[in-house]
């Protein structure tokens, strides 16, 4: 790489870095909220399809060493970005823990009383 290319790259990623550091600072300012957490997260989300649908197919290559040489970067870099989302299943998961939390009888103050050492 060059000494032109080298300088962007430091200087895309010291812009990256604090944006990192931005969106983090964003969702600790939101943190027990989920709604908010949410439209974040789907803000995110449009905005890799954004890049990935316009800018970033508008940059593919037009030959075949140089997308070769993309795929490899690809490959070399830790594959393909992808934004990972929640699967409904694991939602109901913890619609499933909740509801047998509320469901669990709280151990009565008779109970304790008979038996102080909490053995049943």
């Amino acid at each position: 790489m060059d000494n032109g290319k080298d300088l962007e790259s430091g200087k895309l990623q010291s812009q990256l870095q604090s944006l990192t550091e931005a969106i983090r600072t964003l969702a600790e300012s939101c943190q027990g909220d989920s709604v908010l957490l949410l439209v974040l997260l789907r803000a995110l989300e449009s905005s890799h399809r954004e890049i990935r649908d316009g800018l970033f197919q508008a940059s593919f290559p037009d030959n075949r060493q140089a997308l070769y040489k993309l795929l490899r970067n690809i490959e070399a870099n830790g594959g393909w970005p992808y934004i990972h989302r929640m699967k409904l299943r694991e939602l109901l998961g913890y619609t499933e823990q909740l509801s047998l939390l509320e469901d669990s009888p709280a151990e009565s103050d008779s109970d304790s009383a008979e038996n102080p050492q909490g053995l049943k």
